[in-house]
């Protein structure tokens, strides 16, 4: 099963034919330059923005599903990068946008958007603008920024090359005899299946070492990357990169500090199931590569094709309303959906929407229990689009990461739930799905706010103009670690120049916070809706419906969410607790 690419341009000419139009656009929207305080200009220039929106996202996603369909295609990428030299193009052509907009006053503006039904979608837009006023820039300095944005990303593009471009994967020997090319694709599944200690580190050196042989210079790239960042921020007129990234979403910065102080609550209740781990494998002590081992094997090896993964999904969702799941059934429509692994395909997997147009998904299934979840999660991503680009105008149909991982986190606490009353899992199975739960909370929550505190302690040091070393980004890890794990990653080589291993950090700095934020969401809505609170899932599919039509904290209160108390996010820990339990139970019969 695979994407058919005719839903979005019936051909390959077509969408070239599309791309090249596009780039007619420019000259329309430089036009309007200086010319925004006639209203029949204003008019015009927000109209463009409609139809700009509408074709050049749809341009993005089908260049990136034929990029991403086979990686090693040449004339993708050369799509790709022509579409964004489009976006490149008519982000330099209107930076006179804002300035310009806001030396109109908000009078005339709003008073001129309540004239034209159709301009009513742009009043979430601007009143962003004018509430940003003090840090928005000149047209002089939007020009200046958008010039340099290619080199202010360089720190991103010289990760990219270092670790993809010069990548190159180690070959070891397994116990077995058999020779594998380790990569980072394979050495989490190589590790789950060892079981020796010494062949598991083996298999983590592999993969961890080409970190360790360039950690000058990877440190060097992630200096430039907070230099560039900070830069920004002062630029714009914050007093914090924090600041900055908090602040476009109208987020405050306690809770990004709040969500760190329960992370580290947690982490007694971590370290309980890391210590039962140690336990049950035998070991003098636990590693981090250790927590991909299960604790029980599935005997049955059961597997699972895509069209029963489909329908274990279907059937999860049954009891919920009519329309959710005729939209969770469009998302994952044949022609929409790209399944199976194949040469040259993007590894992982994604929903990708765009506004007015259909979602698409990749994934790259392999059958396992797994991939199973990892349908329902992506599922629910393109469930959300469907219902934002139903119930939303072109300009809030896109909806920010903050609330993004809400409707698949919520699918996937939904799926486990379904699994473990289903009365169809033999023992091992309920252990090792639990386990996944617990894992998952681990990686999505917990592990995501260690990484958030790194991204603040690294920015913080630099901001106070402390040198920015392989060193000192090391010893924030190796702090990290021993504060929510119990792990002195001393002990394993390279583990501490996992800073080098996310790219995150190198591409989206203050980004990976908002997992973390949108699963204690998804997970505080869910509770509502297991326990039938009163209107829960109407209140739900409120949010869903909502797009990106307000600041995402407002969003979340629709669904009955309230940020601004930290114990919001407390039902993370009542959660890991209550699995904990279950499992332990388990063990112990």
């Amino acid at each position: 099963m695979e994407w058919d690419l005719s839903n979005y341009y019936k051909t390959y000419e077509d969408f070239k034919n599309e791309l090249k139009n596009a780039f007619s656009i420019i000259d329309i929207a430089k036009s309007c330059k200086g010319k925004l305080n006639d209203e029949e200009v204003f008019r015009k220039y927000l109209d463009l923005q409609i139809d700009v929106v509408g074709r050049y996202e749809k341009l993005y996603l089908y260049a990136n599903c034929v990029m991403d369909k086979d990686r090693r295609n040449t004339k993708a990428l050369s799509d790709m990068q022509e579409v964004m030299h489009l976006f490149q193009e008519y982000s330099e052509a209107t930076s006179f946008q804002d300035s310009e907009i806001l030396s109109l006053g908000e009078e005339y503006v709003f008073n001129t958007i309540k004239k034209y039904e159709e301009l009513g979608q742009f009043e979430y837009y601007l009143k962003d603008l004018f509430r940003s006023k003090e840090h928005s820039s000149s047209e002089a300095e939007q020009r200046i920024i958008a010039n340099y944005s290619p080199l202010s990303g360089s720190g991103r593009d010289l990760y990219a090359s270092l670790t993809n471009g010069d990548y190159k994967e180690y070959k070891i020997t397994l116990n077995d005899g058999s020779i594998v090319d380790v990569n980072g694709s394979n050495w989490t599944k190589l590790v789950s299946d060892s079981k020796d200690p010494l062949e598991r580190k083996r298999i983590f050196e592999a993969e961890f070492k080409r970190y360790a042989d360039y950690k000058n210079t990877y440190a060097s790239i992630y200096s430039a990357v907070l230099k560039a960042d900070i830069a920004l921020a002062k630029s714009k007129g914050f007093d914090s990169a924090l600041d900055m990234h908090l602040y476009w979403n109208n987020i405050p910065t306690s809770l990004y500090h709040n969500l760190i102080n329960i992370a580290h609550e947690a982490a007694p209740s971590v370290k309980k199931y890391y210590e039962l781990k140690r336990k049950e494998f035998g070991l003098d002590k636990i590693h981090t590569y250790d927590r991909f081992l299960d604790l029980r094997v599935d005997e049955s090896n059961k597997t699972y094709s895509y069209d029963e993964a489909r329908e274990l999904f279907y059937k999860s969702i049954e009891k919920f309303d009519d329309e959710f799941k005729e939209f969770a059934h469009e998302a994952t429509k044949d022609g929409y959906v790209d399944v199976m692994p194949s040469p040259g395909k993007r590894g992982g997997a994604y929903s990708n929407s765009t506004a007015n147009t259909h979602p698409c998904i990749l994934l790259n299934f392999n059958g396992t229990l797994d991939s199973c979840f990892t349908l329902a999660h992506e599922a629910g991503h393109s469930t959300h689009s469907l219902f934002s680009n139903k119930y939303q105008p072109t300009m809030t149909q896109g909806y920010v990461i903050f609330v993004a991982e809400i409707a698949s986190t919520f699918n996937e606490h939904n799926l486990l739930d379904y699994l473990l009353n289903s009365g169809t899992l033999t023992k091992n199975e309920k252990i090792r799905l639990i386990q996944n739960a617990l894992d998952g909370i681990l990686s999505t929550f917990y592990r995501q706010t260690l990484f958030a505190e790194y991204e603040y302690l690294a920015h913080t040091m630099a901001e106070k103009g402390e040198p920015v070393t392989e060193e000192s980004l090391s010893n924030i890890m190796i702090k990290l670690y021993d504060e929510y794990y119990g792990i002195d990653i001393n002990d394993e080589v390279y583990k501490k120049y996992v800073w080098a291993y996310i790219p995150h950090f190198f591409n989206s700095p203050y980004y990976v916070y908002q997992y973390a934020t949108s699963y204690s969401a998804s997970l505080a809505i869910y509770d509502k809706v297991k326990s039938n609170e009163k209107d829960a899932f109407k209140n739900y599919l409120s949010l869903l419906k909502s797009g990106g039509s307000d600041y995402p904290i407002e969003l979340v209160k629709l669904a009955g969410v309230d940020f601004t108390k930290p114990d919001c996010l407390k039902g993370v820990i009542k959660r890991f607790d209550e699995l904990y339990s279950a499992l332990e139970e388990l063990l112990n019969e």
